[in-house]
């Protein structure tokens, strides 16, 4: 669907009278990255998935700033005004987690309940984003150099080594998931990384102190620096709560399936 200044890639399944989840996935995913998650939550919800821009098949039209948050949550809240999707639960990862907490936080009356698989409200303070745009501006450029696919397969296999990951790279689906985290366009990448990275995004840390939607906070037990996040955000927002998954990093509902889609489960159908 073309929405102004985007080309949007994205599929609506409708399960007739079921509620709806949206699925945001993160930096380098795509469309598909919740399939194994949807195949056991299919029954029960109807879903959206897409492409965000700078990430498989969805075009940005124009110039470069409309790869920031602002203007492609509103593109988000466009296409959810065209599909005639009133209200619906949010479920975002890593870099989606983020996206799915800016449209909380600035657009309550669309969302009824949200989960925010190792997310942040981005960082506190300038200092903290400076310094972050910095060391993104770095990985941007390394990004940009893959010309060819064993570049951007070697950029990935360094980028999975880091501890947030945990042990990633032993889950039998591993080199699956490298092949469809290679179907993205490295340049597209770049721009992403460069224009929505943690350290370009507002800090919503203030304002999650006002949120009054329920949140499920996720966790994987061997990504320390996410535990520590979501703890503190636990603790300033009433209508948080945090589960640690076990057996999981970062990319806990391609780690552990099972308990990312239960957690969803009982948190979606618990009475407010």
């Amino acid at each position: 669907m073309t929405l102004k200044k985007y080309k949007l890639n994205y599929y609506l399944n409708v399960n007739t009278n079921k509620p709806l989840i949206v699925f945001f996935h993160g930096f380098m995913g795509n469309i598909n990255e919740f399939d194994e998650a949807i195949k056991f939550l299919a029954e029960d919800f109807s879903y959206l998935i897409l492409d965000l821009p700078g990430h498989g098949k969805t075009e940005v039209l124009r110039g470069d700033e409309y790869y920031k948050m602002e203007p492609i949550a509103q593109a988000i809240v466009n296409l959810l005004d065209e599909l005639k999707i009133n209200k619906c639960h949010l479920i975002g990862y890593s870099m989606g987690g983020r996206l799915a907490l800016y449209l909380t936080l600035n657009f309550p009356e669309r969302f009824i309940k949200v989960v925010l698989e190792s997310a942040s409200p981005g960082l506190a303070t300038g200092a903290e984003r400076l310094e972050r745009v910095r060391r993104d501006a770095q990985i941007a450029r390394k990004i940009s150099r893959s010309i060819i696919q064993t570049d951007f397969a070697a950029f990935l296999s360094n980028w999975y080594n880091q501890g947030i990951f945990g042990y990633i790279k032993n889950h039998p689906e591993y080199d699956c998931m490298i092949e469809s985290r290679l179907q993205n366009n490295p340049q597209e990448l770049e721009k992403s990384l460069r224009f929505m990275g943690t350290g370009c995004q507002p800090s919503l840390w203030e304002k999650l102190r006002d949120n009054k939607i329920h949140i499920l906070l996720l966790a994987g037990e061997y990504d320390e620096k996410f535990i520590y996040i979501n703890t503190e955000m636990a603790k300033i927002c009433e209508f948080a709560q945090l589960r640690i998954i076990r057996n999981a990093g970062h990319n806990i509902h391609f780690e552990n399936t099972l308990a990312f889609v239960e957690n969803i489960k009982r948190f979606l159908f618990a009475a407010s």
